[in-house]
C-alpha cells in the first residue's frame, strides 16, 4: 500500500479519526472524526485561541504526527513518507502563508518569493518559465513593483511583506495553500484587497484554500465554512494552540 490516491476527485485534505496532544499531555487536544478540504475548493475554518487551530495546520502540513489515525493531503498519506520524504512532498504540495509572515528579513522580497523553487525542483518545474519570471507575474498581480522587490524585506511594509508572503506560497503552483490568521494586523479595507487577490490567484492555478482565522466576518468569501469546536471532540482546551 502505497498510501496515494491518484484519483482527480481526491481531496486535497482529509483527515479520519485523528487524535493528538502535546508532548507531556494525558489527554488529546484534538479529536477528529473527519475533516476534509475538496480539491480546489476554498475552506475558512475559524476558531477562538487557543481552539487547536494552528495545531490542525501542522497536522496537515506533516511538521507534527497525530498520535492515531490519518492525515492525507492530495491524495498522499502523510504517515506513509519518512520524515525527509515528508519534508520534500510539503515543500513540492504545499503552500503557507504564516501569520507573522515568517520571511527571511535581509533577502530582497523577490528572493524570499522564489525560494520555495531552490527548496523543491519539482516546485520550479512546475512552472514553465524561470522562478524569477513567475515570482514577477505573481507580484504584478498582488500590485508589488521591482523597486519594492528589490528592496530587503525588513524594509518593506507590512502590507507588502504579507503580499510577498503570498506570492511565495503560491509560486509552483502548488496544489494546497494554507494560510494561518494572515489578515490579523490588517484593517478591514486591506482585509478585503489581500482576500481578493489571495482568492483569485488560488483560483486561477487550482490550488485548493484552508484559511484560519478568529475573524469569522472573512467567512463569506469561501466555498466552505468550517468551526473546529464542531469537528473536534476534544474541545481544544489549554493545550490547544
Amino acid at each position: 500500500m502505497t498510501g496515494t490516491d491518484t484519483s482527480a476527485n481526491g481531496a486535497a485534505v482529509a483527515i479520519d479519526g485523528v487524535h493528538f496532544g502535546w508532548p507531556g499531555a494525558t489527554a488529546p487536544c484534538l479529536d477528529i472524526p473527519h475533516f476534509e478540504v475538496g480539491r480546489g475548493q476554498s475552506a475558512f475554518l475559524h476558531g477562538p485561541s487557543g481552539s487547536g487551530k494552528s495545531t490542525l495546520l501542522s497536522l496537515v502540513g506533516g511538521v507534527v504526527e497525530p498520535w492515531q489515525g490519518r492525515v492525507a493531503v492530495l491524495g498522499t498519506e502523510l504517515s506513509t513518507l519518512r520524515a525527509g520524504a515528508r519534508d520534500r512532498f510539503r515543500a513540492a504540495n504545499v503552500g503557507f502563508i504564516f501569520q507573522l509572515f515568517n520571511l527571511i528579513p535581509y533577502l530582497s522580497g523577490l528572493d524570499n518569493i522564489v525560494l520555495p523553487c531552490r527548496f523543491s525542483a519539482e516546485r520550479a518545474l512546475r512552472i514553465g518559465a524561470s522562478p524569477q519570471q513567475e515570482a514577477l507575474r505573481l507580484a504584478a498581480h498582488l500590485d508589488l513593483d521591482r523597486d519594492t522587490l528589490a528592496r530587503p524585506a525588513a524594509e518593506l511594509s507590512v502590507g507588502q511583506q504579507q503580499r510577498v508572503a503570498a506570492a511565495r506560497a503560491l509560486i509552483g503552483r502548488p496544489g494546497l495553500v494554507i494560510a494561518d490568521e494572515p489578515t490579523s494586523a490588517l484593517d478591514a479595507d486591506r482585509q478585503r484587497a489581500f482576500l481578493d487577490l489571495l482568492l483569485s490567484e488560488c483560483a486561477a492555478v487550482g490550488a485548493a484554500l484552508l484559511f484560519v482565522s478568529h475573524d469569522e466576518r472573512l467567512a463569506g468569501r469561501f466555498d466552505r465554512v468550517l468551526r473546529l469546536g464542531d469537528l473536534n471532540r476534544a474541545g481544544g482546551g489549554e493545550m490547544g494552540r
